[in-house]
């Protein structure tokens, strides 16, 4: 994952940024719900893992808004060129384990690529990660048995400035199929404009996700 400097002196931000940054919780999140009318038939025809689907319609739509892929360094700003995400794997003793994803590749390869991971990451599960491993990393998880209308996410000290998204149980309200899904960022990077831009292209990442025409050759269990 490479990265870059952003030129605080032609930063149109800086002021913002350097208010946000001294805060104690510099955070700014919302909890909204997305539509996958059109996308939940296509993931139950073709047989797809759901949660992955949705993962990597989540990492293509973070990783367009170049204030998702801006990390705080060394009181700099970095904007790298390509996120990973860094997702929650359920375990069998109830507990979880963290598992690494590159949505880069075409979804037809993403889907076999992202079960295989998931199970190297259960054969060795780990939830330990240095800052300089995760900074580059977009924060995903679920709470796939609980339809609710706002999360609160850990975070740690001092802040970190990596994106937290999470979604829960879809439902059905006014013949739409609607997933609560949660964006927490940090406020020196992303404003409000950002993550509306984000609902906004992810919506658009879920109806080409149920578009595609080859399907993924997806690795029995």
């Amino acid at each position: 994952m490479n990265y870059r400097y952003i030129d605080m002196g032609t930063y149109k931000r800086k002021s913002h940024f350097e208010y946000f940054s001294g805060l104690a919780y510099p955070y700014v999140g919302v909890t909204a719900n997305v539509d996958i009318t059109v996308l939940l038939p296509a993931i139950k025809e073709r047989k797809l893992p759901f949660f992955l689907t949705v993962c990597r319609c989540v990492s293509q739509a973070a990783n367009q808004i170049p204030e998702f892929r801006q990390r705080i360094l060394d009181g700099q700003i970095v904007e790298y060129d390509h996120c990973l995400t860094s997702h929650t794997v359920a375990l069998e003793d109830g507990t979880y384990c963290y598992c690494d994803l590159d949505s880069s590749r075409p979804f037809e390869e993403f889907i076999p690529y992202a079960v295989q991971a998931q199970e190297a990451a259960k054969k060795n599960p780990s939830i330990q990660e240095s800052e300089i491993e995760t900074l580059g990393k977009i924060f995903v998880s679920t709470l796939p048995w609980l339809s609710y209308t706002a999360l609160v996410n850990p975070t740690p000290v001092p802040a970190d400035s990596n994106p937290r998204i999470t979604w829960g149980k879809y439902f059905t309200q006014d013949d739409k199929v609607l997933l609560p899904l949660s964006v927490l960022c940090h406020h020196a990077l992303v404003d409000g404009l950002h993550i509306s831009r984000f609902y906004a292209l992810l919506e658009e990442e879920f109806r080409t996700a149920a578009e595609q025409n080859t399907p993924p050759q997806v690795p029995r269990q």
